[in-house]
């Protein structure tokens, strides 16, 4: 695990492709200045040297601010641009691979869509995982919806810290932390918003007032 962060402290995960609705730098700091903790770059449409460009963009940022920098799929873009890890998913290069590139101290992360793949997760070297998608998401065609008893396995069972991910926003959020959520990833409400700040707000807000809702009844 990275030992610059402490990822169960992290309670709001952006993933952005490389034009999010504000210019990138300006996205990124309102992002982090409304309280996102890591973020992720996921862009499958971009040439090589254009995502090492943007990589190393985000990487400078995220470092100056104090927050983890994750590359989606590609471990060799992460190590180039000097970011803090990488995210994978189940059909991308496996984590025994990407941890020979990355090295001890930086970050991997993994999709898992069933119960199967959390609990494999758990004998794989791997620093967190993404639970989803909880609801059925545009950014995932043909992927179908896992519901909230996925979340409810990854917090009994799961030994790293997780993420819940899929067609998350502030109305939905309380069901998704009552299930067991600590950790929330989103793409579209925060990276799609005409004020990334806001929305990062008010998707802590949510997670925040259902977690002290749940400590007043424990």
């Amino acid at each position: 695990m990275s030992k610059r962060f402490d990822l169960a402290a992290v309670r709001l995960y952006v993933i952005t492709d490389a034009r999010p609705r504000l210019p990138l730098e300006r996205f990124l700091d309102a992002a982090i200045s409304g309280g996102v903790g890591m973020v992720q770059l996921r862009d499958k449409h971009l040439a090589d040297p254009e995502l090492l460009e943007v990589a190393e963009e985000c990487a400078r940022f995220c470092r100056q601010r104090g927050v983890a920098f994750i590359v989606n799929d590609r471990a060799d873009i992460a190590v180039a641009s000097g970011a803090d890890g990488v995210h994978l998913g189940q059909d991308d290069m496996s984590v025994a691979s990407a941890r020979a590139l990355l090295g001890r101290d930086r970050i991997i992360g993994l999709s898992t869509h069933s119960a199967e793949q959390v609990n494999a997760a758990r004998e794989a070297h791997v620093d967190y995982i993404a639970v989803g998608p909880i609801y059925e998401t545009p950014t995932k065609p043909g992927r179908p919806a896992v519901g909230l008893e996925l979340v409810r396995y990854a917090a009994a069972h799961a030994k790293r810290p997780f993420f819940a991910i899929g067609g998350l926003e502030p109305a939905n959020i309380p069901d998704v932390v009552e299930a067991g959520a600590r950790g929330i990833s989103v793409l579209r409400y925060v990276a799609q918003s005409p004020d990334p700040q806001r929305a990062a707000r008010e998707i802590l807000e949510a997670i925040e007032r259902r977690a002290a809702l749940a400590g007043s009844r424990g």
